[in-house]
Formats: C-alpha cells, sequence, structure tokens
C-alpha cells in the first residue's frame, strides 16, 4: 500500500491526486496544482493571444491550452478511480493542513521545524526550505537530548546557581534599605503631621482668647440692654395695673413708683455699640509670615497675638510708617543702655584729654564696634555719637585747659566716680 500510496501522489503537492488532468506529454497532475503552475506561467511569460502557455512540472515542455484553462485537458478517470478506491481501503490519512483544505501533513520543513503539506511546499510560505522526512529527522535528533543533558551540567551550572544565590542575598539586603527608607518616611511625615497639628491647636488657642476678648467686651453690654428690656416689660405691667386701681391711696403710690422708675430708666444711658478691630486677621497673617516658611522651620514658625480694639479711623500711609518704624525700635531698655554708654564714653574722653592711657581715637573704635552689634536706629545714634566726639575733641581741650585747678580737680573727680 506504501508504494501504491506513491504512485497516486501528486509530484507538485505531493498528495493524492485530487481531479486529476492528464497533459500531452501523458504527465497527470492535479486541476489545482496545474492552475497554479499556469498562473505563475501567465504571469512571466509573452504568448500568442487565445492561448495560455503551461509547462509541465516534470519533463517542462510547454503546452499550449485554450482559453478555458486547465478545463480542457482530459480527466484521468482511471487514475480518479483508484485514488478514491485507496482512499477508502487505506489506514487513516494525516491531519490535514490548516491553510490548504484537504492536503494532509506529510512533509517536514526541517528550517521551520514543523509538519508542511506539498502545497506549503510549492506555493506557500515554505518554498525553497530543507525538508526530510518525518521518520528520518527523529533519527537523526535521537541522540540530541543527551548531548544538551551533558552542556547543562559542569562547571556553568555551579556558576549559575551562585549567582542566584548572590542575587537573591543582593535584593533581600537591597530590600532592608528600602524598607529603612520607608520606616523614616513614615516617620518624618508623622513628626511633620504633629507639628502641624500642634500649630494649628495653637492658633485654635489664639482664636479662643480672641473669641472670650469679644465675649469680655459685648457681654456685659448685651446683658445691660436685656435688663433694660425686663425692666421695661415690667413699667409695661405696672402702668397696666395702675390704671385698674380703684383705691386713691393705692393708685398714688403706684403711680409714685411707676414714675420714679420711668425717669430712671429714661436717664439711664444707652451703651455705645463698640466696633471691635480683630487684628491681625488670619489670611493676611499667613500671606506675611507663612508664604516663606519651609519644611524645616515649621516648629519656630510665628504665631498671631490677636488682640481685639475699638476700630478707629483709618490712618494715613505717613503715618502708619511711622508707627511701623516705632514698632521696629529697640525696647526703652536699650535706649537708656545706649545713652548711658555714650555719656561714659564722654566721660572717658575728658579724663583721656587729662592724661589717661586710653586714646580718643580707642574711644571711639570702641563706640563704632558697640554701635555695629545694635539694631539700625542705634547704630545710627552710636555713629553719631562717634562724629560728636570728634568734632568736639580740640573744643573739650581747650575747655579743661581754661578752667582753674580747683574746678578742673573736682570736676576730675566727678568723672572717674561716674567711671
Amino acid at each position: 500500500m506504501d508504494n501504491l500510496e506513491e504512485d497516486l501522489t501528486c509530484s507538485v503537492c505531493y498528495s493524492l491526486f485530487t481531479d486529476p488532468r492528464v497533459l500531452p506529454c501523458s504527465h497527470t497532475f492535479c486541476k489545482s496544482c496545474l492552475e497554479n503552475v499556469l498562473q505563475v506561467s501567465v504571469n512571466f511569460s509573452i504568448w500568442r493571444p487565445l492561448r495560455l502557455p503551461l509547462k509541465c512540472p516534470n519533463c517542462r515542455s510547454v503546452v499550449e491550452l485554450p482559453t478555458n484553462g486547465v478545463d480542457a485537458l482530459p480527466v484521468n478517470v482511471c487514475l480518479r478511480a483508484i485514488v478514491e478506491k485507496y482512499q477508502r481501503d487505506s489506514r487513516p490519512r494525516s491531519p490535514s493542513c490548516p491553510e490548504h483544505p484537504r492536503q494532509p501533513l506529510n512533509v517536514y520543513c526541517v528550517q521551520d521545524r514543523k509538519l508542511i503539506c506539498g502545497f506549503c511546499l510549492t506555493i506557500g510560505q515554505h518554498q525553497g526550505h530543507a525538508i526530510d522526512d518525518l521518520q528520518t529527522a527523529y533519527v537523526k535528533e535521537r541522540g540530541a537530548q543527551s548531548r544538551l543533558t551533558d552542556k547543562l551540567k559542569g562547571q556553568r551550572w555551579e556558576e549559575v546557581c551562585g549567582l542566584a544565590e548572590r542575587l537573591q542575598q543582593e535584593k533581600i539586603r537591597s530590600q532592608a534599605l528600602v524598607e529603612n527608607d520607608r520606616e523614616v518616611v513614615s516617620r518624618y511625615f508623622q513628626a511633620l503631621d504633629l507639628v502641624l497639628a500642634q500649630k494649628e491647636e495653637q492658633f485654635m488657642q489664639a482664636l479662643d482668647r480672641a473669641s472670650a476678648l469679644l465675649s469680655r467686651a459685648y457681654e456685659p453690654l448685651i446683658q445691660q440692654v436685656k435688663d433694660m428690656q425686663e425692666e421695661h416689660s415690667d413699667l409695661m405691667s405696672l402702668s397696666s395695673s395702675v390704671e385698674n386701681e380703684e383705691c386713691p391711696l393705692a393708685y398714688l403710690e403706684k403711680v409714685h413708683e411707676l414714675r420714679e422708675r420711668v425717669n430712671a430708666l429714661i436717664q439711664t444711658p444707652l451703651p455705645e455699640v463698640p466696633s471691635l478691630h480683630v487684628a491681625p486677621r488670619a489670611e493676611r497673617f499667613f500671606e506675611e509670615h507663612w508664604s516663606d516658611v519651609t519644611v524645616g522651620g515649621l516648629r519656630d514658625a510665628p504665631l498671631p497675638e490677636i488682640s481685639c480694639h475699638t476700630h478707629r479711623c483709618l490712618m494715613s500711609s505717613a503715618q502708619a510708617a511711622d508707627r511701623t518704624r516705632l514698632r521696629r525700635l529697640p525696647s526703652s531698655p536699650a535706649v537708656v543702655v545706649m545713652l548711658l554708654l555714650a555719656l561714659l564714653l564722654t566721660a572717658l574722653c575728658l579724663h583721656s584729654a587729662c592724661g589717661s592711657a586710653l586714646g580718643f581715637s580707642g574711644l571711639c573704635h570702641i563706640m563704632e564696634s558697640v554701635s555695629s552689634e545694635l539694631s539700625q536706629p542705634l547704630h545710627k545714634m552710636g555713629m553719631f555719637f562717634c562724629c560728636l566726639l570728634q568734632n568736639m575733641n580740640t573744643k573739650l581741650n581747650a575747655f579743661i585747659s581754661s578752667l582753674g585747678e580747683n574746678t578742673y580737680q573736682h570736676l576730675l573727680s566727678f568723672l572717674k566716680a561716674l567711671h
């Protein structure tokens, strides 16, 4: 049966003949195979009109076909009957090709390592590929498994195992670093949340104090007005009772009481409605003091001192600037210290003119050094005294020279005591 199948196989598609057609050269091929060959021949050949050239795949002889093409060729009826009988009596065929229906997968493509049909080899995607019989290819590759297994053993496999262990250890170490950073980030932002919560609580406490100030300012006034309203209601009730009084003596007493209470209520001064100004406002305070606050400076971020005072008429811009400058001046003890220092340096200067080891230029240098460490207004004040002392040096020496001996001694004793 195997030998018979070889005789019943088309030399183009390597499958059993399907609708076999006989060429004038006596070679037989499948009708579909001849149609494919004819299509290729027509595309690449120039032939006489109304004639279609067909080259035999076996002997390469050219056959002229009429316009109806392969249908004009005679059917090999005997061969077709033999093929049909063989298909009925033979064992089950191999699976058919998914790309070419009814074509068995009976050829092994060595390049793509898959079973293909004859059409795949001749006109399909496997044209020109090396082919082999499936059983022959199996025998050739039967010993490849042991050779490939030998390659998996030896020093390289040990290196792979060692590398896997090192990679795992490095992964564990890196993950530990990431987890440590995760804990650091969590603690950092928890600390930020705590600082922000504390700042919020302190802001709320400042607002609570401002609310308490407002309550102390308005509640007494509200209570006073409520008392006046209650007194008014009581007087209206008393007036109604007086109107219904029939006893003359009782009527006179109630009218007298009503008159005194009405006069007292009328003469009671009405409280003025204070227009309290709350400062600083939160939005402006944040814009002025918190716009440049960094994350590291949250703990030292300023908090407002909210005050409530009667709203006066708006100051001019010059008055506001003067008040701002006055706020920037140092406290009064610092001014007193600066003035005393200036008086002391003046005394030292006079003492220097009388022969002390401390020179005038040294005193001025000390004055400049001390004033440079102070705020801007005090620094200007210190430089003013230095210039004043330098300008008065000559006059002071002349003044001391003109003093009498006794007067000079008394002045010197006073300056020493002051020193």
